[in-house]
């Protein structure tokens, strides 16, 4: 069974749009996908109704969640799946609208600060590259970039101006991650650490950070991921299995966004099993 609870369509910076994810997540034989778009649940819709259109939906269930943006004390950059939740649990929605809105302000100071150093760039370049209610995120700005000629490509665009140590980065308002938890919680889902230590794409946390993230409810690690080198892999799955924590591997796909490839990890269906358990309702969508 090949399992992948983390991957992004158009709805937030992915390239697929909702419906060509379930179809890709089709042909690759996948039997269970999550839906995880950045701080927003705008692509379950169309994703739910491409699977049951499908002439081969039945082969896949689709676990909907959405990937939010969190900040530690120190302004540290987490990210924290919630899968499974109640989509009308008005708290969690309102928390996400607030991340989304203040994106806008945010991307406005980065394309400020973009050009006073000579790299000219508009907000109507960043705007075109993405569809009219996906959650705005500096994805989008590295494709106008591309697009303005001053870059040959999203990673390039990354590690040159938009990587969380460059002089153009601004932090945007986002829940504690332990907020975050609660939330996803109240809301019957659960959590998941997303890509936490992360070194090989700039973003880690201290380990300490998960004693109180496990007291919010914690319920699984993101361990299997291509920015988790292996030492780091090695111990995230001590923390996991000490505190048993359910243990994840997730593709994080991004369509032609990014190197990521659908199911390049997965989780296993003992430890979904475990996860799904969790969840307040069984929410999984199948035709």
């Amino acid at each position: 069974m090949i399992i992948d609870l983390h991957t992004h369509s158009n709805a937030s910076d992915g390239t697929d749009s909702p419906s060509q994810l379930i179809a890709n997540a089709i042909d690759a034989g996948i039997d269970i996908l999550a839906l995880t778009d950045h701080d927003t649940i705008a692509g379950w819709q169309e994703a739910e109704a491409a699977l049951v259109s499908h002439p081969k939906g039945a082969s896949l269930k689709l676990v909907l969640g959405s990937e939010i943006s969190c900040q530690d004390r120190d302004g540290t950059s987490i990210h924290m799946l919630g899968l499974l939740f109640d989509p009308n649990f008005e708290p969690l929605m309102q928390e996400m609208e607030k991340t989304r809105e203040n994106r806008l302000t945010r991307m406005e100071r980065i394309v400020a600060r973009l050009n006073e150093s000579g790299i000219e760039i508009t907000m109507a370049e960043v705007y075109s590259q993405k569809r009219d209610d996906a959650t705005l995120g500096r994805p989008h700005l590295a494709d106008a970039l591309v697009a303005r000629g001053h870059i040959a490509n999203r990673d390039e665009a990354f590690a040159t101006y938009l990587h969380n140590g460059s002089k153009f980065y601004i932090n945007h308002y986002s829940p504690s991650p332990i907020d975050a938890i609660r939330l996803i919680k109240a809301a019957g889902g659960v959590s998941i650490i997303a890509h936490p230590l992360a070194s090989r794409s700039g973003r880690k946390v201290e380990p300490e950070i998960f004693t109180e993230l496990i007291e919010a409810g914690l319920d699984g690690i993101e361990v299997n991921h291509r920015d988790n080198a292996e030492d780091e892999k090695s111990l995230l799955l001590e923390i996991a299995r000490q505190h048993n924590l359910v243990v994840t591997g997730s593709s994080d796909y991004h369509g032609t966004g990014k190197m990521n490839r659908l199911a390049e990890f997965t989780t296993s269906p003992e430890e979904w099993e475990r996860l799904e358990s969790r969840a307040r309702e069984r929410r999984v969508i199948s035709k």
